[in-house]
C-alpha cells in the first residue's frame, strides 16, 4: 500500500501552489490544527480574508471518498457538515478544500470543566444528529456507492475482520505487535462468529464519529458541526456507536444517551469492544501508524466483555 509523503514541513510546502492554481486564489497563512491517522488539517486563510478548513491525505483517492460521504452525511441531517470547495489528487499529494466548520472539536480539555447539564444536553444533540442518519435505509449492506452484501455480518466479517486476523497475526510473528493480542482478537472473533450480528436493514453511517470529529462552541458548549468521516457506509447502526467510546467519549456520556433512544442487541457492548479493537489495529494496518494507547485502551474493554461471557 503506496503512501503520500505526510510530514508537516514537507505539506506547508508544496500545498499551497498547487491549492492556488486549482482554486485560482492566493493563500496568506497556513495552520495545522490536527489530524488523525489518515489525515492532517490546516486552517487556511486567503489573501483576501477567506478562510477554510484545508485536509490533505495520505493516500490517492481518499480525498474523492471523503467528498462523497460528506455528501450524503450533509444531506440527511440538521447539524452542519464541511461543504465541498475543491478536491485535487495526483502521484504526489491529495486534498480537500472545505468550508470551515466553526468551534473546537470535543477532545480538548476545556469541555470536560461544564457542569453535568450541560454535557447531557450536548449529547441529546449529538445523537439527534446521528438518529437522523440512522433513519435513512438502505437496501444492501457495504460502500456507499456499490454496497453488495444482504448481510451486515458477512459484510463485516469478509471485507474488514478477515484482513485485520491475517495482518495481526503476521504482524505478531514479526514481533510488531503482541502475540496475547492476536490472541485476544483470535477469541473475540470466535465469540463474535458465535452469536452473528443481525440488523434490521441497512441504514447510513457516519463511521468516524468520535470526538475529534464533533465541533462545539467552547463557550456554551454547543453543538456546531460534525466533520471528517471516514468509513461512511450502509451499515448495522450499532458499528456507529463504537467511535462514541473513543478516546475519552465515555465522559460526555454519548453512547449512553443514544441508548435512551434505540433498542439495541444483547450483545451491544461486546460488539462495541470489539469493533473498537478490529478498527484500531485497522487503521495501524491502511496507515502504517501505531496509536498503541488507543489499541491498548480498546483491548482492556474487549477483555472485560469477554470475561462476562
Amino acid at each position: 500500500m503506496e503512501f503520500h509523503e505526510f510530514k508537516l514541513d514537507y505539506l506547508k510546502k508544496v500545498l499551497p501552489p498547487v491549492v492556488e492554481r486549482e482554486m485560482n486564489i492566493k493563500i496568506k497563512k497556513m495552520k495545522f490544527i490536527g489530524g488523525g491517522s489518515y489525515g492532517k488539517v490546516f486552517k487556511t486563510e486567503t489573501e483576501d480574508g477567506k478562510v477554510f478548513a484545508l485536509k490533505a491525505y495520505r493516500r490517492k483517492g481518499l480525498n474523492e471518498r471523503e467528498a462523497f460521504q460528506l455528501e450524503a452525511l450533509s444531506k440527511n441531517t440538521d447539524v452542519p457538515m464541511p461543504e465541498i470547495l475543491c478536491s485535487y489528487s495526483d502521484e504526489n499529494i491529495s486534498f480537500l478544500a472545505m468550508s470551515f466548520i466553526e468551534g473546537q472539536n470535543v477532545l480538548s480539555p476545556v469541555f470536560l470543566l461544564f457542569n453535568k447539564k450541560k454535557k447531557e444536553a450536548f449529547a441529546e444533540s449529538v445523537v439527534k444528529g446521528m438518529l437522523q442518519w440512522h433513519s435513512v435505509k438502505g437496501e444492501k449492506y457495504g460502500d456507499l456507492t456499490e454496497p453488495s452484501y444482504d448481510s451486515w455480518y458477512e459484510f463485516y466479517r469478509t471485507e474488514v475482520v478477515e484482513g485485520v486476523l491475517q495482518f495481526t497475526k503476521d504482524m505478531a510473528e514479526r514481533g510488531k505487535l503482541p502475540e496475547s493480542e492476536y490472541a485476544l482478537l483470535k477469541k473475540a472473533t470466535d465469540y463474535y462468529d458465535r452469536i452473528g450480528d443481525k440488523a434490521d436493514s441497512p441504514v447510513l453511517i457516519h463511521g468516524d464519529l468520535n470526538i475529534m470529529n464533533i465541533m462545539a462552541d467552547p463557550k456554551t458548549f454547543e453543538l456546531t458541526g460534525f466533520i471528517d468521516p471516514c468509513d461512511s457506509m450502509w451499515a448495522n447502526r450499532e458499528y456507529d456507536l463504537y467511535q462514541l467510546r473513543n478516546m475519552w467519549g465515555d465522559l460526555y456520556g454519548i453512547y449512553d444517551t443514544y441508548k435512551k433512544y434505540a433498542d439495541l442487541s444483547e450483545n451491544c457492548d461486546f460488539k462495541i469492544a470489539y469493533y473498537g479493537f478490529v478498527n484500531e489495529i485497522k487503521c495501524f494496518r491502511n496507515s502504517g501508524e501505531d496509536f498503541a494507547i488507543w489499541r491498548g485502551i480498546w483491548s482492556r474493554r474487549l477483555k472485560k466483555e469477554l470475561s462476562r461471557i
